[in-house]
């Protein structure tokens, strides 16, 4: 016998079920406060009791919480719950998390909901504002735990691409020294391919905002602040210099992440951008043969490289453009190193020029494309964008090359038109982009 259907819902259990629900979502407000509440009793001396063992309460998640406080994570990402948990203070009752639980995972998750709720701006602004939440954040960069560390640069990164906290945070981070000596910390020995790659774009968007914190960070980045206190042995604290940092990094990174490495070499371009910063990479120990042999290699063996297709050129060219920049700033300034010398660069000029020729071949293609289509207005703008990064590398190449090329003698030519490296088609490349350069010195 077939059961009778279920009575249609009342006006006054649809009007209920609406008024538990969060802005335009389907989500309970009631669960979400619920959660709220366990969190709360988590951290709660009073949940402990003389026969219960803290440590394991403490530094554990059951099942149940860890699953309905990932749910919250997720929820966290719509607008109208983020507002939600900041209307019911969530951030005040995670800063009770950070100060009290020894919980890993429970601190992880946490800092995740504030990194998604500080993609939008009032919350954002809220969350900056908040300077006990603000140090409490930093100093979790000094945490040992790679999931932490990975959710807090996340948010650091958030919140210094929203133009109006970037001040406030990096005031924050200039006033904490500790903060460079655990983002440098990650770098020179971090294994973990992600995590260095947000900490390097954390890096990168805090010297692009502020060059005044990268010259102290070249200069005296690692000294602790007159008057700072702090209890950890100055063991704990190396001596860490920014440049040997960043080329460990993009060491780790340069095989499995071509964003990462992208990320650490425009750091290393901005670091040339000022004196202090090309010293502090040439006037290294070795006298920057490290980050030459680095940059060489990237050039030479594994970026452009001749059985690539000519249009690689456009997936390459920022991370191309940092390089040789960094390289023609080294090569300026380290004339007389024997890192630099003519006899072991024809490699080198070799691909600069081969560099070139696919730039031309790209060139050629989308001359010939836009023959045979009329792009819309939205496309004619993407296209100039895309020519503006594809001048700005051949400008960078052209003036290394230029300036390799006036180095080198008789006997240089010939032993790299012998190795292969120099031939007819790449030096009537090399002078037609190079010719423009000079024509006005030629025609004088």
């Amino acid at each position: 016998m077939d059961r009778n259907p279920s009575p249609p819902s009342s006006d006054a259990e649809d009007k209920q079920a609406a008024g538990d629900s969060i802005g335009n979502t389907v989500y309970s407000k009631h669960w979400l406060f619920s959660i709220l509440t366990k969190l709360i009793e988590v951290i709660s001396p009073e949940k402990s009791d003389s026969n219960s063992n803290r440590e394991e309460v403490q530094t554990e998640l059951d099942e149940e919480m860890e699953n309905d406080i990932c749910k919250m994570w997720d929820m966290s990402m719509d607008e109208d719950v983020a507002l939600f948990l900041q209307e019911f203070n969530a951030p005040d009752i995670f800063m009770g998390v950070f100060a009290k639980s020894k919980c890993p995972r429970l601190i992880e998750i946490c800092v995740g909901i504030l990194g998604n709720m500080a993609c939008f701006q009032d919350i954002c602004m809220s969350i900056s504002k908040d300077d006990n939440l603000g140090q409490m954040l930093l100093q979790h960069l000094c945490d040992s735990d790679s999931p932490t560390l990975l959710e807090t640069s996340r948010l650091l990164l958030t919140c210094l691409s929203q133009a109006e906290v970037a001040n406030i945070w990096v005031e924050r981070i200039r006033e904490n020294p500790s903060v460079y000596d655990c983002l440098c910390f990650i770098m020179s020995s971090s294994t973990n391919v992600e995590l260095l790659v947000k900490v390097g774009e954390v890096v990168d968007k805090l010297f692009d905002l502020d060059e005044e914190l990268m010259l102290n960070w070249i200069k005296n980045g690692s000294c602790q602040s007159v008057g700072q206190s702090t209890d950890d042995s100055p063991e704990e604290h190396p001596d860490f210099k920014i440049v040997p940092c960043v080329l460990e990094a993009a060491k780790q990174v340069r095989s499995d992440n071509p964003e990462g490495l992208d990320v650490y070499m425009h750091i290393l371009q901005l670091l040339t951008t000022v004196d202090e910063g090309i010293q502090a990479i040439v006037q290294s120990p070795d006298g920057g043969k490290e980050t030459w042999t680095l940059l060489y290699g990237l050039v030479c063996h594994e970026l452009c490289q001749p059985d690539d297709p000519p249009i690689i050129i456009q997936e390459q060219k920022s991370v191309l453009a940092s390089i040789l920049s960094v390289l023609s700033a080294m090569f300026a300034s380290q004339i007389q190193q024997e890192y630099v010398k003519r006899r072991k660069n024809m490699p080198l000029i070799g691909s600069l020029i081969r560099i070139l020729q696919n730039m031309e071949d790209c060139g050629k293609r989308s001359f010939d494309n836009s023959k045979k289509s009329q792009p819309e207005e939205t496309e004619k703008s993407g296209t100039v964008e895309e020519d503006f990064h594809l001048k700005i590398l051949k400008d960078i190449c052209c003036e290394l090359l230029s300036n390799m090329l006036q180095e080198l003698t008789k006997e240089n030519i010939l032993e790299g038109l012998n190795q292969g490296h120099l031939n007819e088609q790449k030096c009537s490349c090399a002078f037609q982009n190079l010719l423009p350069l000079y024509f006005t010195s030629v025609s004088i």
